[in-house]
């Protein structure tokens, strides 16, 4: 049987990067002794008063339909949200609660990109990102951010890459994999671009609640940028709620017109009980919040100094989010020789951050998202991988 174009363009060009973290998955679930730092899914479970008020709206009844753009108190609270960080005053109008900001994503593709457009996106990039363009028959253009610059923005390479074709720039700040936080005037060059050239701008905020002291910074908070930015948020990495499949876009009251009609086709609008836990937590759970963003920053700084304490790795240091990136070539191997071999040899799974795009090769990626105890573990297991790489008359 025939199948339509469109699942090719939604295979993107990195599955085969997940292959050993799906065996490490496997062995774990058969108790076989792996460390897993190659997912970014947190360690940490729900907090439970989050999940007393999913249990206690169940139990009142809320498992009907929901309106396809969300209810109102949870639209009111992202409407909160953004106005505090931007500035903005933005009314539930502008906002649509979606099945996760991957499905936000998707949806905003959908919405603004078709057939023989160009969508530009900063890379490295997060791993989705190609399928997600390339469904509507559009076409991604990255703009790469070396990491000879640090993963900065080089403002010639973006303004080289805009052409008559240009629908959109996408970018995600802190970036997964980087950790990295484009700074103000990253941001006034992007919006510069876009109101010059009419182009949308699609800003990935998913990580901007684990930041180390540092500032996340928002494009939606510039002027003239309101009517053309789409701003993507979740509660899977900031509440520990990735199962929960909650998040939302921030965008002009026609997007999210639009993307409540869509909604409608793809998803029919999320449970209530679900949506009435995330309002409850962003109104009320910011400690909680700050507890687990002030555990990321430990788990990092552990990372830092034990990785980097190593010669032939180059650790990259993340603003925010719960990644390490970590230059590899030093050791001789390719990134994907590495990460085979790193499980092969000691059970630690890493994952090829080449998944993330051209620019990331040569570096693994290290997920945080796991307690000390292992971390502390898997780079001991590290240190002895790559030093039973070194010739015998190097070995430590």
């Amino acid at each position: 049987m025939k199948y339509s174009s469109l699942t090719d363009r939604v295979k993107g060009g990195a599955a085969d990067v997940w292959d050993t973290h799906s065996k490490a998955t496997e062995a774990q679930r058969e108790g076989k002794d792996v460390i897993i730092l190659s997912v970014g899914d947190p360690d940490f479970s729900t907090p439970g008063p989050i999940v007393e008020v999913a249990v206690r709206s169940l139990r009142e009844g809320n498992t009907h339909y929901t309106p396809a753009a969300g209810i109102t108190a949870l639209r009111e609270s992202i409407a909160r949200r953004h106005n505090r960080l931007t500035g903005a005053s933005i009314s539930k109008n502008n906002v649509a609660v979606t099945s996760g900001a991957q499905n936000a994503l998707f949806g905003a593709s959908m919405c603004i990109c078709e057939a023989g457009d160009e969508v530009i996106v900063l890379q490295p990039m997060y791993v989705t990102y190609e399928a997600t363009i390339q469904a509507t028959g559009a076409g991604l253009v990255p703009v790469v951010l070396s990491a000879e610059d640090d993963f900065r923005l080089d403002a010639g390479r973006l303004k080289a890459a805009i052409t008559p074709k240009t629908r959109a720039i996408y970018y995600a700040s802190p970036s997964n994999p980087t950790g990295m936080i484009l700074n103000p005037g990253d941001l006034k060059v992007i919006a510069g671009f876009a109101i010059e050239h009419d182009l949308w701008v699609v800003a990935d905020e998913v990580y901007s609640d684990i930041v180390f002291g540092s500032q996340c910074y928002h494009i939606a908070a510039l002027p003239g940028m309101g009517e053309r930015s789409i701003t993507i948020g979740s509660m899977s990495k900031s509440y520990a709620m990735t199962g929960w499949r909650t998040g939302w876009m921030v965008a002009p009251e026609a997007m999210i017109a639009n993307m409540a009609r869509l909604s409608l086709c793809m998803l029919y609008g999320l449970p209530g009980f679900v949506q009435e836990a995330a309002a409850y937590a962003l109104d009320n759970e910011d400690a909680a919040l700050t507890q687990m963003r002030d555990i990321y920053w430990r788990r990092r700084d552990l990372l830092l100094e034990k990785l980097g304490a190593i010669a032939e790795l180059n650790v990259f240091k993340p603003d925010a989010g719960m990644f390490l990136m970590v230059d590899v070539r030093g050791t001789g191997l390719q990134a994907s020789e590495f990460v085979q071999q790193l499980y092969a040899d000691t059970g630690v799974s890493v994952l090829d951050a080449t998944a993330f795009g051209a620019s990331a090769e040569g570096f693994v990626r290290v997920s945080y998202a796991t307690d000390e105890d292992k971390l502390e573990q898997g780079c001991q297991r590290i240190v002895k991988f790559i030093d039973s790489l070194r010739p015998i008359s190097q070995a430590v």
